[in-house]
């Protein structure tokens, strides 16, 4: 897979006025480290956020700016921060950065933190002077190794150039930063689950409210923002609020750019930096090339294995938030995978759902049963033992495991997918139902959870 920002030969130039976040980066691939960062503009838009703006100056400034979540929640920026107490006698906060990124299909954060680590330490900094935080922490993937190698050397590097650690620019501001990272666990990416699993505890989601800009990390305040979110501060804080928003293409309600790509059996997969509003047809055709010799789309997914399945009429919906919301299902972290005319739908659910089961914290019923209940239901009809009313129960899942019915988000994404896949597959999961002389009931097929 290509870790880039590269468009086809000659498409586009990367430049500081367009691409934000990624024009820094180094043609060869290598790390931008702390003197080439620096050459480039780079620790400018924290000097600005400590020498000329309040802390209050900076949180309005990523609200005007429209900054939403790139993690794939897509919350405003702004708005999170806004939460964060305003007594001042609640000293000790913690800005967390979200960079555990296990979403199948997804490899955006990784590629900042590879090539340019210092853009989020940057980030991080204004942030926590922002939010009046003394302690932050990267929560890492734990098979991250070389993004944590890169971090922890730009961390020292930030130090010795006391742009970390105490009285940072001259400003009385401290604050530290530490890489931690994670043992492996997809449930880390729910913020709450993050927090627990930080304090050595077991990663469940916990109950909200109170939420973290409440009570966090061991009881204090906390702010949690992903990867990519925290690396656009810098171009906000540094350009401006208009020039951040003229950004995105019009149409788009979303502001500014996102690391965009493609997966799958396309010519170029790869990774690229493109502005809210570009289509998905402009995305998959232009920049991924389109499906290989050989191969057909069949279908798509926008944003991660936790998104719902589309069809190729619909890659002409815009890649923003609302525009994907149009045709049905939710952009989630913007890299898209193609689903070739080779693939059968219900094997391709079958090991998606087996992902989802294996990574349920198993903290309440529905996800703890619900997800290998449908998978033992998918190995059925996958193997063609299918019984009548299966694919009512696993639509019948799907409801139960839907939005507002799991102690968190992680049931709901899961059987997304599943639910657009019969929607719009149905046949090939008709195809594995065995004949019999009875139906069963919908709901009513006994089910040994485990066995």
């Amino acid at each position: 897979m290509t870790l880039t920002s590269f468009g086809p030969a000659n498409r586009i130039q990367r430049s500081p006025e367009t691409h934000p976040l990624t024009w820094r980066l180094r043609d060869d691939g290598e790390p931008v480290w702390l003197d080439e960062y620096q050459a480039k503009n780079g620790y400018a838009a924290a000097r600005k956020a400590f020498a000329d703006l309040s802390q209050d100056d900076i949180v309005q400034t990523v609200k005007d700016a429209g900054l939403k979540g790139r993690g794939g929640a897509g919350f405003p920026t702004g708005v999170k921060w806004g939460l964060m107490p305003k007594d001042e006698s609640m000293n000790i906060r913690y800005l967390l950065c979200n960079a555990d990124e296990m979403e199948p299909n997804t490899w955006k954060d990784r590629m900042l933190m590879e090539q340019l680590p210092h853009l989020l330490i940057e980030g991080m900094l204004i942030s926590a002077r922002a939010l009046k935080t003394y302690r932050g922490y990267i929560f890492l993937r734990g098979e991250y190794t070389t993004a944590a190698k890169h971090l922890n050397r730009a961390v020292e590097e930030a130090k010795a150039a006391g742009l970390l650690g105490k009285n940072i620019l001259g400003s009385g501001f401290d604050f530290e930063l530490f890489v931690h990272t994670g043992a492996g666990r997809y449930i880390c990416g729910e913020e709450t689950a993050l927090i627990n699993s930080l304090e050595g505890r077991r990663a469940n989601p916990r109950s909200k409210p109170p939420f973290p800009a409440a009570v966090g990390v061991w009881g204090k305040p906390t702010c949690v923002n992903n990867v990519e979110t925290l690396c656009n501060v810098p171009a906000i804080i540094g350009d401006g609020v208009d020039w951040y928003k003229s950004l995105a293409r019009e149409g788009s309600e979303d502001h500014g750019t996102k690391l965009m790509g493609f997966s799958g059996k396309v010519k170029n997969p790869g990774l690229w930096e493109l502005p809210f509003g570009v289509t998905a047809r402009e995305l998959f055709e232009d920049y991924a090339g389109g499906m290989r010799d050989g191969f057909k789309l069949k279908c798509w997914q926008p944003g991660g294995a936790g998104t719902g399945f589309l069809l190729p009429e619909h890659l002409d919906a815009q890649m923003y938030a609302g525009g994907i919301a149009k045709v049905g299902t939710r952009m989630g972290t913007g890299l898209a995978m193609a689903v070739d005319d080779s693939v059968n739908m219900v094997s391709l659910l079958r090991n998606m759902e087996q992902f989802f089961a294996r990574e349920s914290c198993g903290f309440c019923t529905p996800c703890r049963d619900g997800l290998p209940w449908s998978v033992k239901l998918l190995m059925a009809i996958e193997k063609g033992e299918g019984q009548p009313g299966d694919i009512e129960t696993l639509l019948g899942l799907v409801g139960f495991l839907g939005p507002g019915k799991t102690f968190c988000a992680h049931a709901p994404g899961a059987v997304e997918p599943l639910g657009s896949a019969i929607k719009y597959f149905r046949p090939e999961f008709e195809a594995g139902i065995a004949p019999t002389s009875a139906a069963v009931p919908p709901l009513a097929r006994p089910i040994v959870v485990g066995a």
